[in-house]
């Protein structure tokens, strides 16, 4: 792969992430489901971990963090090294252990949604003493609310996938 090649690769990624971005900002907050509204951006680290690899994926995780934490108020930087850690071992998991298949990105994108919850849930345990029952109230719908998204995200990453030169899936 080129140069150039490499370049446009990336770029059609980052222009296939404006769109998640799009809804997981603008559009679905103002429709919540169950008092939740989902996180589209992980499901974008998780298939582009899925399909090109651990390397490729922290890359893309670092790229989503940093968007992450850029975009919406509040944050304290550390999503960005989640999102790289995240989609390097989604990558890792993929390549070795699952097959590059949207079942694949799946079972990656419930783990790093599901250990998300969780550190967002220890952190306000620590730090406000919130009840657990109801940060589960909270977390499994959004949790589920957001997988529900996942086909359509993987969809569009396949199609950026096999548009820009990927090696063949399963």
């Amino acid at each position: 792969m080129t140069r150039r090649d490499f370049i446009h690769k990336w770029f059609i990624y980052a222009l296939g992430l404006v769109p998640i971005w799009l809804l997981d900002a603008c559009i679905l907050p103002r429709y919540p489901l169950w008092g939740s509204v989902p996180m589209l951006l992980p499901l974008a680290a998780a298939a582009v971990s899925v399909l090109e690899g651990a390397y490729s994926g922290a890359g893309f995780g670092l790229a989503v963090g940093l968007l992450w934490e850029l975009a919406y108020p509040g944050g304290f930087g550390g999503l960005v090294f989640y999102m790289a850690l995240a989609g390097m071992v989604m990558g890792a998991v993929s390549q070795y252990a699952l097959n590059q298949s949207f079942l694949g990105c799946l079972i990656c994108a419930a783990g790093a949604l599901g250990l998300l919850e969780l550190l967002r849930m220890a952190r306000i345990l620590l730090i406000h003493g919130a009840d657990l029952s109801q940060l589960l109230q909270v977390a499994v719908p959004e949790l589920l609310w957001s997988l529900i998204w996942s086909p359509l995200v993987w969809l569009l990453f396949r199609a950026i996938h096999s548009h820009v030169g990927g090696t063949k899936l399963a």
